[in-house]
């Protein structure tokens, strides 16, 4: 059975990773300033990163240990979430593409500052 669940984990790692570059794809011709990295060949991590603009910055790494989702704005540190929250929130970002929402239209309701 862990061995069925470790494999399973393992792919679903590389969709992910899979995904956020067709994401980052998408965000940089749509005018956002966006990067995905991965190491190696086999797609079991990848370092993700787009500017919102305003110095407001997103984060998002995936490994085989891990998922982090981090908002910044001004170097400082606004947001990490962990695990699901992380992708939900990625969710949020992909909403974008979806609605086409300009880069400088976005406020994330937890980003705004106060």
């Amino acid at each position: 059975m862990f061995l069925r669940l470790a494999e399973q984990h393992r792919q679903f790692v590389k969709d992910l990773v899979m995904n956020l570059q067709a994401l980052a794809i998408v965000l940089e011709r749509r005018g956002y300033l966006a990067s995905c990295y991965t190491c190696g060949g086999q797609m079991n991590s990848a370092s993700f990163m787009v500017s919102l603009g305003n110095d407001h910055l997103i984060r998002f790494l995936v490994s085989d240990y891990g998922i982090t989702w981090t908002e910044m704005r001004d170097d400082r540190e606004l947001m990490k979430l962990e695990g699901a929250e992380a992708i939900s929130q990625l969710q949020e970002l992909a909403n974008l593409v979806k609605y086409q929402i300009a880069p400088s239209e976005y406020r994330p309701a937890i980003a705004q500052p106060s």
